[in-house]
């Protein structure tokens, strides 16, 4: 079947009779007479049916075991945690999601690990290698979008002796197979565009070896990282239409690069689908599609800030992946190296005209500010 058909079945009930998908399964304790080692299921804190058939799914996408986490941030906590020890050396993008940094250094450091960063663009953290004992990447980065070739950043990370892990938030296992590229782990937080409603935060990690998998599974239950189960019935719910809602969601992306590109009050626009974009070719290779964020400059914050007064149609929120149009001035938060006019995009699923022509009213007022 085709990658489409099989997001649409994904996890889902097989036999020919009852529901599609069970619903929400509530329960802290289950009924165990005997020895617990004869029952499936124990205790909520390790394991859930609603988890199972949502794994499942993240599985068969991923192309590795799943293991679904409270939060994204959870799901890359996790791999740190199974992978590292005090003396071990990370290598970090400094370009990376802020918080992944600032958990490193702030926390993992502070435990003894050595915390190593460099760009994402030209493959530079390939520099930077020497004794490592993990290699995270991000490609797409948030909110830049610099890329680098996973497969060529595995190999190199590999013959150095150090483990892979790749954070795919912004491109999803829709749109880019990590560990079918060389890396050991993926992390992906499925707040974003894997669920693409806006309406819960969870995350999960997969391992291209299946023992890995189950340390990290191990890691969940005994740290209590775990997710409720409404969240991850309506993570699963939400599945299906993923290629529906990104496919659209990419192309009208592409669309708002294309334009804004010609805008002059525009001084920068940051998408891998456009051929100027320093990792477009990388992007093209690596990725089914380019994503649905666009990130674009307009030089100063009252540029930034008069933009956004005049939008109607899209909303000023942090986030990305859901199916309304959103954007915000990024420096507003801090802790990425981007001006006070950078805005971050994330395109939804209304149709582009209608997009495009917000945005075209909210670029008036910048030039104007």
């Amino acid at each position: 079947m085709t990658k489409e058909t099989e997001v649409v079945h994904a996890g889902y009930r097989h036999s020919q009779t009852g529901a599609w998908m069970d619903g929400p399964q509530f329960s802290a304790t289950y009924m165990t007479p005997g020895e617990p080692g004869n029952h499936p299921l124990t205790y909520g804190r390790f394991q859930n049916p609603t988890w199972s058939a949502f794994e499942e799914a993240l599985t068969l996408l991923e192309g590795g075991e799943s293991i679904v986490f409270a939060s994204g941030m959870a799901a890359i906590d996790a791999v740190f945690g199974v992978t590292l020890k005090p003396g071990d050396v990370l290598v970090l993008p400094s370009d990376s999601y802020y918080t992944t940094r600032v958990v490193a250094s702030n926390w993992w450091h502070a435990l003894g690990v050595e915390v190593r960063q460099a760009p994402t663009r030209d493959g530079a953290q390939a520099g930077v290698l020497d004794g490592a004992r993990l290699l995270l990447v991000e490609t797409p980065t948030n909110p830049q979008l610099d890329v680098c070739d996973i497969a060529a950043l595995a190999r190199a990370a590999k013959a150095k002796g150090a483990l892979v892990a790749v954070d795919n938030t912004t491109a999803t296992a829709y749109l880019q197979q990590p560990l079918a590229l060389g890396a050991d782990y993926v992390v992906s937080s499925a707040t974003n565009a894997l669920t693409g409603h806006s309406d819960l935060v969870l995350g999960h990690a997969a391992a291209a070896d299946p023992q890995a998998a189950a340390v990290l599974r191990t890691w969940r239950t005994q740290h209590g990282a775990i997710p409720g189960p409404m969240e991850v019935w309506l993570a699963h719910r939400s599945l299906a239409t993923l290629p529906l809602r990104l496919g659209r969601q990419c192309a009208s992306a592409q669309q708002l690069a294309e334009f804004l590109a010609r805008e002059r009050v525009v001084t920068a626009v940051h998408y891998p689908g456009l051929p100027n974009h320093p990792g477009h070719q990388i992007a093209e290779r690596q990725m089914l599609a380019f994503g649905s964020v666009v990130s674009f400059d307009l030089a100063t914050r009252a540029r930034a800030e008069a933009f956004f007064r005049a939008l109607t149609l899209v909303k000023e929120a942090t986030s990305f992946g859901g199916v309304h149009s959103s954007a915000e001035r990024r420096a507003r938060w801090g802790g990425d190296a981007i001006g006070e006019g950078f805005v971050r995009f994330s395109v939804g699923c209304e149709s582009a005209d209608d997009i495009l022509a917000d945005v075209r009213v909210g670029l008036r007022a910048a030039a104007a500010a």
